[in-house]
């Protein structure tokens, strides 16, 4: 069993940043592909990010791309989304998941991961 556990969002403008984290629980945190995913009011939750248990390979949802960047500390069992230039579309709840896997297979179809966390609210005003 995985514990995933989100924090960092909040309200911020249009134009800031918000750098969320995710913790989890477990020994072999560098086996875990992780992925942050997102769901606004009113619409399908939809990928936003994912990196390989190494840190080696990222994948970004296109409406992202050179706005957010996903890292990880394997030392520190944490996952980060730097969220940049943000956009009013960019409110929603974000969640992070993970599944246990030595190859990062179809990491932005939802059905892959196994754990979810309880998701965090972030918020941009125009």
């Amino acid at each position: 069993q995985v514990q995933l556990v989100e924090s960092g969002g909040g309200l911020v403008q249009v134009g800031g940043s918000l750098r969320l984290f995710c913790a989890a629980s477990g020994r072999t945190f560098s086996r875990y592909n992780m992925g942050w995913f997102r769901q606004a009011p009113g619409k399908e939750r939809e990928f936003v990010a994912a990196i390989s248990g190494s840190g080696v390979n990222t994948r970004y949802a296109d409406s992202v791309k050179g706005r957010f960047t996903i890292s990880r500390d394997n030392a520190k069992n944490a996952v980060y989304l730097q969220m940049n230039s943000l956009k009013p579309e960019d409110t929603a709840v974000y969640y992070c998941a993970t599944v246990v896997s030595l190859m990062m297979i179809k990491p932005s179809e939802q059905l892959v991961y196994d754990y979810w966390g309880q998701g965090t609210q972030v918020t941009v005003s125009s």
